[in-house]
């Protein structure tokens, strides 16, 4: 069995077996596709399975290295092929019995994730309240007032909202259930502002029946987020907010808001629907730095 006709197997069993999403499967596809590609440079012909069973960390590195130095590739790419890579000789490890010895102590590019980059309040209760100005109907000013003032005030990812039917429409004192990774489900709380804002958008569309999307595009189907996206891209450069100011910075900024009035990192992770504290305690080193900097403005030995 040639490296090619192995990558098939295995994407075909990421794709039947794994349920595997078409945006992973040409993902890996294409980081195999790189991989076995310097194999046969690297090597000197292309590879079989008894090439890719004898490979050593060394075959590893020299593949990430190469793409860092003369691909240019980041940390963050470089990570996503090596965990591709492992994927893939842990598969014909036990499909083909071979023993994937270019694994064994080897350790990939460390990623840092970037720090969250959240709006002031200022500038999440302004989108909130005025991003619908850009649409060109009152129905569509309804809908994005509805969903931006959802996103910061619920802590929503884009995909969370929309993939709500008007029968989860939020109510103040009673918290939305909500869907999040992993298909696990989460309370949150809800605000008064919230539940009013999502109102009036459906009170405009005549009191949809429960089993609609919540949130509707111009045609009449599910809202994209690349709508939702495009709308809020419009409104940050006449409003001249920073280009960070985008769907998901509501949700950074209502961890941050949070977190700056006291609130409990802990509770904060359940919110959000973080699997690991670790993800949400990247909001102390924001919170962390708005301090400095406050510091940094009014205290008389600051300079």
């Amino acid at each position: 069995m040639t490296g090619a006709e192995a990558r098939a197997e295995w994407l075909d069993f990421l794709a039947r077996e794994r349920r595997a999403s078409p945006r992973t499967l040409a993902a890996y596809g294409a980081d195999l596709a790189d991989f076995l590609g310097f194999l046969s440079r690297h090597l000197g012909a292309e590879p079989d399975l008894a090439a890719l069973g004898a490979l050593r960390p060394a075959d590893l590195r020299a593949f990430l290295a190469n793409r860092a130095v003369k691909d240019g590739v980041g940390n963050a790419t470089r990570a996503r092929q090596l965990a591709a890579i492992r994927g893939f000789l842990r598969f014909l490890a036990r499909r083909h019995g071979l023993t994937p010895l270019a694994l064994a102590g080897l350790r990939g590019p460390r990623v840092r994730p970037p720090a969250p980059r959240p709006l002031t309040p200022e500038q999440a209760r302004d989108v909130a309240a005025e991003a619908g100005s850009v649409e060109n109907t009152p129905l569509l000013a309804l809908r994005d007032t509805a969903l931006f003032t959802l996103l910061y005030g619920c802590g929503l990812r884009i995909s969370e909202a929309l993939a709500l039917d008007v029968g989860d429409a939020p109510r103040a004192g009673i918290g939305l259930k909500v869907r999040g990774k992993g298909d696990k489900d989460r309370i949150v709380p809800v605000l008064p502002a919230v539940e009013a804002a999502v109102a009036a958008y459906l009170r405009g569309r005549g009191g949809p029946p429960p089993g609609q999307p919540l949130f509707l595009g111009a045609r009449g189907d599910r809202l994209d987020p690349a709508v939702a996206q495009r709308a809020l891209r419009h409104y940050r450069r006449l409003a001249g907010l920073p280009e960070s100011a985008t769907p998901h910075a509501l949700r950074h900024s209502f961890a941050t808001h949070l977190l700056g009035a006291g609130g409990d990192l802990r509770s904060i992770q359940e919110l959000l629907g973080h699997a690991s504290l670790s993800t949400t305690q990247r909001y102390t080193s924001v919170d962390a730095a708005k301090l400095l900097e406050t510091w940094e403005k009014a205290h008389p030995r600051a300079k």
